[in-house]
């Protein structure tokens, strides 16, 4: 659990986006995709190298082989489907981090299969578990008060929860869908002042206006919006005139 005066900086890389290497030089984590969702086996290699440039710690960021939905459409996958997925995308990205010199320190899924195995105990076990079977030592991230965060517990592994900068949520502590008017905050003032309250007040005000509590050790700037570079500038600035340390926590 954060301090209150520390916060992990994340964001999702290597999907093609526009921003990654300004993004390295401003965040503490990064969420690397294994290619199932977006981005080329070259973005991966970039954003480790850049990642490993900057000291920024590095983890796989895996998702439902989805590429034509970028990974946020459920996928109905057995659970040998799941986890065979699941091993590739993490033996992909290992693969180029080991030659890479870089080391793979976490794992956050990605998109639906992130926000299912939020609320699916089944499905989040299957995803803990194969964290497991494929390395012990790798903390798990998932949404601050989840089932996925159960299931890495359950499961013996290192949990990190997360927050968001750039997202709604709703009263039950979930995201606000995507499909939804609003869902995505793209005013800088907005998402700075949601992060603070996270930080600083352990507490987020929902979209119908309910503030609720949200006890987070990392928050995610997505990387792939165009606001993205904007709002880790301001964090960074505000952060530093409130006394909150950006640094890892995995």
């Amino acid at each position: 659990m954060t301090s209150g005066m520390e916060i992990d900086l994340n964001a999702d890389l290597g999907e093609g986006g526009d921003h990654d290497n300004a993004l390295l030089a401003l965040v503490s984590s990064a969420n690397i995709s294994c290619g199932a969702h977006a981005g080329s086996e070259a973005d991966m290699r970039a954003a480790l190298l850049t990642s490993k440039q900057f000291g920024v710690r590095v983890g796989a960021h895996p998702s439902y082989p989805d590429r034509d939905n970028m990974g946020r459409k459920v996928m109905a996958l057995s659970t040998k489907q799941l986890q065979r997925s699941l091993l590739e995308q993490l033996t992909r990205l290992q693969r180029l981090a080991s030659e890479t010199a870089v080391t793979i320190h976490f794992v956050k899924p990605h998109g639906a299969l992130y926000n299912q195995a939020a609320q699916d105990l089944t499905l989040a076990m299957q995803v803990a578990n194969t964290v497991r079977l494929f390395d012990d030592s790798l903390t798990l991230v998932g949404l601050a008060g989840s089932q996925l965060l159960v299931a890495g517990q359950t499961a013996g592994l290192r949990t990190c929860a997360e927050a968001f900068v750039d997202r709604r949520y709703q009263s039950d502590g979930s995201l606000l869908s995507r499909s939804c008017a609003g869902a995505v905050i793209e005013d800088t003032e907005l998402a700075t002042q949601q992060a603070l309250d996270i930080v600083t007040s352990q507490r987020v005000q929902t979209m119908d206006g309910q503030v609720i509590p949200m006890v987070a050790d990392t928050l995610c700037i997505h990387g792939d919006t165009p606001q993205a570079l904007a709002f880790a500038g301001a964090l960074h600035k505000r952060f530093e005139k409130a006394g909150i340390r950006i640094a890892t926590c995995h």
